[in-house]
């Protein structure tokens, strides 16, 4: 909440986007992306997050394939069949990059409320 009941930024909001570029072709990886890559860190399958981000395999699989060729590196490893079955799981560098980002992610959280806290207090007399 940016302000108390009845003031005029009650339900006003200050929010932020973290995304990477690459010269030359604008956005990269987006929040979105991230999530991604979370979702398929914790499920070790494309599928499973693509169902838990109610998106569908496909097109998963395209997000993942369009971050590695704007990157020029695998985000993921995948293993098919066998005994215990198909699996997918973050590359090393995609689990670098994955834990970069929620490690900038936290700590921006923390600097971010402060500052926002700073700006309401100044609007809001």
């Amino acid at each position: 909440m940016a302000g108390n009941i009845g003031s005029k930024y009650y339900d006003i909001f200050l929010d932020y986007r973290i995304w990477l570029t690459k010269r030359d072709k604008g956005e990269v990886l987006n929040h979105y992306h991230f999530v991604l890559l979370e979702a398929i860190n914790r499920k070790q399958s494309i599928m499973l997050a693509s169902e838990e981000l109610v998106i569908s395999y496909r097109k998963a699989w395209g997000m993942v394939k369009e971050m590695e060729e704007h990157l020029g590196f695998s985000l993921v490893d995948t293993f098919r069949g066998g005994k215990e079955g198909s699996r997918t799981s973050l590359s090393e560098d995609g689990k670098r990059l994955l834990e970069a980002y929620i490690t900038l992610k936290e700590e921006m959280d923390e600097m971010f409320k402060e500052n926002v806290r700073k700006f309401f207090h100044k609007i809001n007399v």
